[in-house]
């Protein structure tokens, strides 16, 4: 990896700076890509080199840059420097910042406001199908799984609820489809940014909102809280159901993207154990 960094910034710096990189050091808190800082003059940039199983994970890289570059003019994302028309790296700017934590005075409010904005971004061409991606996933899925056969019953009993969502137009916008704490940034003027578009895309609002609740592990008061001030109101009976339907659907999918990741992985991102004990109570909760 880092033989290609090097060609990279020996080779492609003029198409992002006016001047010869040196690189930095690599940069953690990626689970699909590798991230590294450069330095440019006095500019800080962050190279990103893109997955290589991009294809197996259902990610659309030009999606992602139209994203990233409304969410980067309303300043709710690392800045955009340069996309390679190939599709291999992205260049941002560095931010100076720290994963948001709940324990953050105003957190709460501060992820609702950047919620907001987010999904009033201008809509992207590309939309997401949630039936279409679990499919996507499952196709990647190796027969021999050891976890196939309980996956199997999973998807047999969340299935009509997929197709319901997939069906479902309405609450139609720009989501980032990816807001967990590690993509949640605080930078040094207090300013709250996302990053990592790489799965956004134009689809229900509250799949966000299902993905920030479970992510932060919000307790019932917390989602409340966020809910009211997302809304912006009181949230009702209907709203409790939806937000826990989008719940389901975003754990099935992360469930298939854990077990995608671990083909051919000698050290998965998620023990068997615990991928298992995940299965079992999304289908418990199905029942």
């Amino acid at each position: 990896m880092k033989n290609l960094v090097d060609t990279l910034l020996a080779e492609e710096w003029q198409h992002w700076s006016d001047q010869q990189p040196r690189y930095a050091r690599p940069l953690g808190g990626g689970l699909t890509n590798h991230s590294f800082l450069i330095q440019t003059g006095s500019d800080r940039l962050v190279l990103r080199i893109n997955a290589a199983n991009s294809s197996a994970l259902d990610l659309n890289r030009s999606a992602e840059v139209e994203a990233l570059t409304h969410a980067s003019k309303a300043n709710l994302s690392a800045p955009l420097v340069y996309s390679d028309p190939g599709h291999r790296y992205l260049i941002t700017r560095f931010i100076d910042a720290t994963p948001l934590t709940l324990t953050r005075p105003n957190a709460i409010a501060d992820l609702s406001r950047l919620l907001r904005q987010l999904h009033r971004l201008p809509q992207t061409g590309t939309h997401l199908d949630y039936a279409a991606k679990a499919e996507t996933y499952w196709q990647s899925i190796q027969p021999s799984a050891p976890l196939r056969a309980s996956l199997k019953q999973l998807r047999e009993k969340i299935q009509p609820r997929l197709i319901h969502c997939s069906q479902q137009t309405d609450n139609h916008c720009l989501c980032h489809n990816d807001l967990l704490p590690g993509n949640l940034l605080v930078d040094n003027t207090g300013v709250l940014r996302a990053i990592d578009w790489e799965y956004a895309a134009c689809g229900h609002r509250f799949f966000d909102l299902a993905t920030v609740t479970l992510g932060f592990e919000m307790d019932v008061a917390q989602q409340r809280t966020l809910l009211a001030a997302y809304l912006p109101r009181p949230a009702t009976d209907e709203d409790w159901a939806t937000l826990r339907l989008w719940q389901q659907v975003y754990r099935y999918l992360s469930i298939l993207w854990y077990e995608v990741q671990r083909n051919g992985k000698a050290s998965p991102l998620l023990s068997t154990a615990a991928l298992q004990s995940e299965i079992r109570a999304l289908t418990a909760e199905l029942d």
